[in-house]
């Protein structure tokens, strides 16, 4: 039989449709030769989820979501998805939506937990969990700075508010006054280190010399007063030496009883005999003061001398 030219051209588009539907479900997750099974998860905001986002199991894609919709009755929202058949993880794993990128949109990764017993079935309802994204966490982040932001904007605009009612207009012309006059001061200090600097500029030989002089005077007056200093402490110095010597030869004079007061000293005796003439003396004053006609008496003609009588005897 011969194949005319039009049932060639036929079947080239026929497999070349059947190619590219084959290519398209391939890259979407799917197969024709592979058996699925579906099940659930129910979220309650899946904004950038879209039909066709891959499903994955620790970044590997096992399937991909097939419908979107409303859970009957409820505004939560009911994601179904199409995995591979052979895929036995328990139904009490977690079907976690995350964000694949800035720009990449939302998927499901399935975070399996394996309990032989309990094998995920056609139409089983896995738990669900929202991972926060980047544009998520970000507005975290920025959500408390923008309150601190904020409560210091209206602090800021309070403080500008204050400062407005202080300085009126009697303030501020005060404060251009004040101002104008520390202008006009620092001015006059200008002038006035502009006319000391002026001063010793013309007057740098003499003061150069002044204090040359006060140098050397000071200089000599140094000498002067090191060299009567040093004669002075040498001169006290022999002076106390020699007093010293003396001193320690008068008293080792003494202790071994030499001279007058070491006799004094030394002498058991003559103390005795010093108290007992120091009796005796007393006795005579008391007896001339009792008595004075014994020891003075006149007499023209001569009067017999009366010899003294102890009045204790």
């Amino acid at each position: 039989m011969k194949i005319t030219r039009e049932i060639k051209t036929a079947i080239l588009i026929l497999g070349g449709v059947s190619l590219f539907i084959y290519g398209y479900t391939f890259l979407k997750g799917n197969t024709f030769f592979k058996d699925t099974k579906t099940i659930y998860g129910v979220y309650e905001e899946v904004e950038g989820l879209i039909s066709g986002a891959k499903v994955s199991i620790n970044g590997l894609s096992v399937g991909k979501i097939s419908k979107i919709d409303f859970l009957p009755n409820t505004t939560k929202i009911l994601v179904t998805m199409d995995i591979r058949e052979e895929l036995d993880f328990s139904e009490q794993s977690t079907a976690m939506l995350y964000e694949t990128g800035v720009i990449g949109g939302k998927a499901i990764a399935i975070v399996p937990v394996f309990n032989s017993k309990r094998v995920i079935k056609n139409g089983d309802t896995l738990k669900t969990v929202v991972k926060p994204g980047f544009t998520e966490l970000i507005n975290r982040q920025i959500e408390p700075l923008q309150t601190k932001i904020e409560s210091m904007l209206a602090s800021a605009d309070s403080l500008f508010s204050g400062v407005s009612n202080v300085l009126d207009n009697d303030t501020q012309t005060n404060l251009k006054s004040t101002l104008e006059n520390l202008s006009i001061t620092a001015k006059n200090l200008n002038n006035a280190s502009m006319a000391a600097i002026k001063i010793l500029d013309s007057n740098q030989k003499n003061l150069n010399k002044t204090f040359n002089n006060i140098k050397y005077t000071s200089e000599n007056l140094k000498s002067i007063t090191d060299s009567i200093s040093n004669a002075q402490f040498s001169y006290a110095i022999r002076s106390l030496t020699q007093t010293a010597e003396s001193l320690n030869n008068i008293v080792s004079s003494i202790e071994s009883g030499k001279g007058t007061a070491g006799k004094l000293i030394n002498d058991d005796g003559l103390y005795e005999n010093l108290i007992e003439a120091s009796k005796e003396l007393e006795s005579l004053l008391s007896d001339l003061k009792k008595h004075p006609k014994r020891y003075v008496h006149f007499s023209l003609f001569g009067k017999k001398e009366k010899p003294f009588v102890n009045e204790e005897n």
